[in-house]
């Protein structure tokens, strides 16, 4: 990376683009809603169980112009964008966030909340990760909490950040895709015990979608 390029990364000008595309959000409070994604990359949160490892090294991901990255989306009819990672709190994401809401779309992020957020977002998706736990800022923010259940002890995870966000914020619980037969029913009676839960599935892989 050039000191030019580092500037403009650090400004929020260019993002390092693993892949974006245009799809259904297979999880959480807006499943089945047409959404165009960007996956940065750069994560060092490091879930052993993550299906888009490739994504963690950040170098490996060509810096693209937040310009660049829009013009694709205005192509298409949707206007809600789901910036994703990787750990998309990395970065600078305001002037991003300016352009897109300059444009009519809702921004939305999915977020470990392991840094502080940056950007005005429509929608935050909080996920918290054991390795790296979230910021009480991004808690704070969360409109919706997602806590992925590879393990028993993952619900009493999800029960501690249930108390620290907003009672507004929707709650889920996610079977872990590789887990997913043997934690499903733990998920089912976690919901039936305590009805502010929902479960979220990864239906897009159901969808065989993106």
């Amino acid at each position: 990376m050039t000191e030019a390029e580092s500037d403009l990364l650090d400004k929020g000008l260019m993002l390092p683009v693993m892949e974006q595309f245009y799809t259904l959000q297979g999880e959480g409070a807006h499943t089945g809603r047409a959404a165009y994604f960007i996956r940065v990359g750069g994560c060092d949160v490091g879930c052993h169980w993550c299906d888009v490892k490739e994504s963690w090294n950040a170098d490996l991901q060509p810096l693209t112009a937040i310009g660049d990255i829009v013009a694709p989306a205005l192509q298409l009819p949707a206007r809600t964008m789901v910036i994703t990672g990787g750990e998309p709190s990395i970065y600078n994401l305001s002037p991003f966030c300016e352009m897109l809401h300059s444009h009519g779309f809702q921004v939305h992020i999915e977020t470990s909340g392991a840094y502080p957020l940056q950007g005005e977002f429509d929608w935050v998706c909080l996920s918290p990760k054991k390795t790296a736990p979230p910021l009480p800022m991004a808690c704070e923010m969360a409109d919706e909490l997602k806590v992925i259940i590879h393990n028993r002890n993952d619900l009493n995870w999800a029960e501690e950040h249930a108390s620290k966000v907003r009672p507004s914020c929707q709650l889920f619980v996610q079977p872990e895709w590789s887990k997913r037969t043997e934690m499903m029913p733990l998920a089912i009676q976690f919901v039936q015990n305590d009805p502010r839960w929902r479960i979220s599935l990864q239906s897009h892989k159901y969808m065989n979608i993106p």
